[in-house]
């Protein structure tokens, strides 16, 4: 259940890639315990925008707050407070000489600073909430797209994050395996993970997300309750992409 204190803000984020204005005086807060869904056409923005809360992408102008503190330009400040943003990525971005507990171990022991075999013990915790204890030992290249997957969310929750963003988690995998990760996602939402979520999958933003938020050409043009927002969009632009994106 979201609560009164906002984790993420965006106020008036403005984002070029050379000529290319990708956000336009974007607006948006996540709170404490909420679900927000990003939706939006191919080139809306939407990726840029969750790239910028934890500034993997720079700003042109606004600004972004974590729990009320202007994200730095740079420094340990910053990496500091990106120690409590997880992300998971499209491409998993594991280590393939690692195996999968060590790639969990990794950032505890050199950001976190926490002692080897304690991090080893929760990440095989993680692991098996993920559905993966069995695989603590494999190796990235062992394990299908789903697994890879969900090794990637165990390894973003090693750090225990205060928000979790998700960057189309599931467009790399192959269909039959996009909802066992769609599952893990619901189960932390449900156990109230603050979650940023970029995505196409209409049925996860329906059931899961408190909020959805609708970009076109970089803008924010609709924020709405799920079910508002699939039953009734305001907006003719959000009307056009649910009739092509439903009708698939």
């Amino acid at each position: 259940m979201p609560t009164d204190r906002v984790l993420v803000q965006l106020e008036k984020v403005n984002k070029h890639f050379g000529e290319q204005h990708v956000l336009r005086d974007v607006d948006l807060e996540v709170r404490a315990g909420e679900v927000v869904v990003l939706i939006g056409a191919s080139g809306s923005g939407k990726s840029t925008l969750c790239r910028c809360v934890n500034r993997l992408e720079t700003i042109d102008s606004g600004r972004v707050l974590l729990d009320g503190v202007p994200l730095p330009e740079e420094g340990r400040e910053l990496a500091r407070l990106r120690a409590r943003v997880g992300m998971v990525f499209q491409s998993f971005n594991l280590f393939a000489h690692l195996s999968v507990v060590e790639n969990l171990c990794l950032a505890p022991v050199r950001v976190r600073g926490r002692p080897r075999d304690q991090a080893a013990e929760r990440a095989r915790e993680l692991l098996a909430r993920v559905g993966l204890a069995d695989k603590a030992d494999a190796h990235p290249g062992q394990l299908s797209g789903g697994q890879q997957q969900r090794v990637a969310i165990a390894r973003a929750l090693a750090m225990d994050p205060e928000v979790l963003l998700f960057d189309e988690p599931t467009s790399a995998l192959d269909p039959e395996m996009v909802g066992e990760v769609l599952d893990v996602m619901a189960d932390l939402a449900a156990d109230g993970m603050t979650m940023l979520v970029v995505t196409h999958e209409m049925g996860f933003a329906r059931r899961v997300a408190d909020r959805v938020v609708f970009l076109d050409r970089g803008r924010v043009e609709e924020t709405a309750a799920p079910d508002e927002f699939f039953d009734g969009p305001r907006s003719a632009r959000a009307r056009e992409f649910l009739s092509k994106v439903l009708s698939h």
